[in-house]
């Protein structure tokens, strides 16, 4: 990092320890703050390009790339807010141009927060509620054809629903997780994400467990908003290893995604089946093939082939990073590392991190078929993590062979002294949380 980088970066924890300590509570779910908030702030949410709102447990951010990348091939530009970052704040906020976006540059989001917080005044905000206004502010002030919004956590009183008429409501699979502030069941989680939908605006909804389905349903009916629903409306697979979609419309047969993991196949699906819900948008098969194959997002099964993390592991070994961190998290990443085995098999090793309020059971019991090998260890900086030693134990409940690391690097260090016949496969996951240093510490950051 240059000395201007990390000045800048100094900068922006000096402002952001400044908005947290305006409320202690990182996570508070309510929209009173928020509607104040943007009243002060002369309502940006109000000037927002038309908005694609996405929910869900697992797979916004993969399904929010691919319509990215489908609607900038078609040539439009595309404002993105996601959270949470892996390296670097700038990562959650993605400015439309032709020709592509880009992430937004140190000054003008460093300008923005301190605008927010300037008209904010000292008054409760959660931190996310504060991110989120710069997002309006900065989406607002640039001209674009469409803006894509991620809920933070859960939907009803997330700060980005104070958004009151969408383009589209999109819910991605829904599975247990944050149960504390969601409720502990499926039903009472998906009765949460399903708040997004708008009154007589398109819901576009991935395949759900039969409860969350009948939920979101509902929902729909009592908004009359149109519900497309995969297995109902619409239909994606895999066929001779290509993408099928199929809907009233008609059939596209797509190349294969460019991200990994079959489970890869059902985000896109729900990506097209948005796009092709929506009225005012009409796009040709060239962007949905372009935007399938070139759409990427970091930390979701991502291959590490090269960088200063990868040499310190075996030689030839394949790395792998993602940042599952529940149990449905746990089954798509063991999925695709089952696809891998079929196709070159190789020892597996999983090197896991989490943090506290984690259910390392469920996610761990997805590799142990799959892998004797664990090796726990810390999430850094994060001092609600869950303690390598919690973590070990889980696995050893599962019959997992496991060791103990103080990272990363040396869990991979540890790796290459071991005599292999053939290279192992790495598999680094556990939490986005982890998955952001091991980039950072590799020299390969979201671009």
């Amino acid at each position: 990092m240059t000395a201007n980088a990390a000045s800048s970066q100094s900068s922006f924890e000096a402002l952001i320890a400044r908005v947290s300590a305006l409320h202690p509570e990182r996570i508070d779910l309510s929209l009173d703050r928020m509607l104040g908030l943007m009243e002060r702030l002369d309502h940006p949410e109000r000037k927002l390009p038309p908005v694609i709102h996405v929910a869900g447990t697992n797979g916004k951010g993969s399904t929010i790339a691919y319509l990215r990348a489908i609607l900038e091939a078609a040539g439009l530009r595309v404002h993105v807010f996601t959270s949470p970052y892996l390296v670097r704040i700038n990562e959650c906020y993605r400015l439309g141009a032709v020709g592509g976006g880009k992430l937004v540059d140190d000054d003008e989001l460093r300008t923005t927060f301190e605008h927010c917080e300037r008209v904010n005044a000292g008054n409760p905000v959660t931190i996310f509620e504060m991110e989120t206004a710069v997002a309006f502010c900065l989406f607002a002030k640039h001209p674009a054809d469409v803006a894509l919004l991620e809920v933070g956590l859960g939907g009803r009183l997330d700060s980005t629903n104070v958004v009151e008429t969408p383009l589209a409501s999109v819910i991605a699979p829904v599975s247990m997780d944050h149960m504390e502030f969601l409720g502990d069941t499926l039903t009472s989680i998906a009765g949460e994400k399903a708040a997004i939908i708008k009154r007589k605006v398109p819901v576009i909804c991935a395949e759900q467990a039969p409860e969350a389905m009948a939920v979101i349903e509902a929902q729909a009916n009592r908004m009359r908003a149109p519900l497309h629903a995969a297995g109902q409306q619409w239909h994606v697979g895999v066929e001779r290893g290509r993408l099928v979609y199929q809907d009233e419309r008609g059939l596209m047969d797509l190349a294969a995604p460019k991200l990994f993991g079959r489970h890869q196949f059902d985000n896109a699906g729900l990506a097209i089946a948005t796009l092709r819900a929506i009225d005012a948008l009409k796009l040709n098969m060239a962007a949905y093939e372009a935007g399938i194959v070139n759409a990427e997002w970091p930390a979701r099964m991502q291959r590490l082939v090269a960088g200063a993390l990868v040499s310190q592991g075996p030689q030839g070994s394949e790395v792998w990073l993602d940042g599952g961190h529940n149990a449905e998290g746990g089954r798509v990443a063991a999925a695709a590392l089952g696809d891998l085995e079929e196709r070159v098999s190789r020892p597996l090793v999983v090197i896991a991190g989490m943090m506290g309020n984690k259910d390392a059971d469920a996610f761990l019991a997805n590799f142990a078929g799959l892998t004797r090998h664990i090796i726990a260890v810390p999430v850094p900086g994060r001092d609600n993590a869950m303690s390598p030693d919690r973590l070990a134990d889980a696995a050893r409940a599962l019959g997992m062979r496991v060791e103990i690391a103080p990272g990363v690097d040396a869990a991979l260090q540890r790796l290459a002294m071991l005599a292999y016949e053939v290279p192992p496969r790495i598999l680094i996951t556990g939490s986005l949380y982890l998955a952001g240093p091991v980039l950072a510490a590799n020299g390969t950051p979201p671009a």
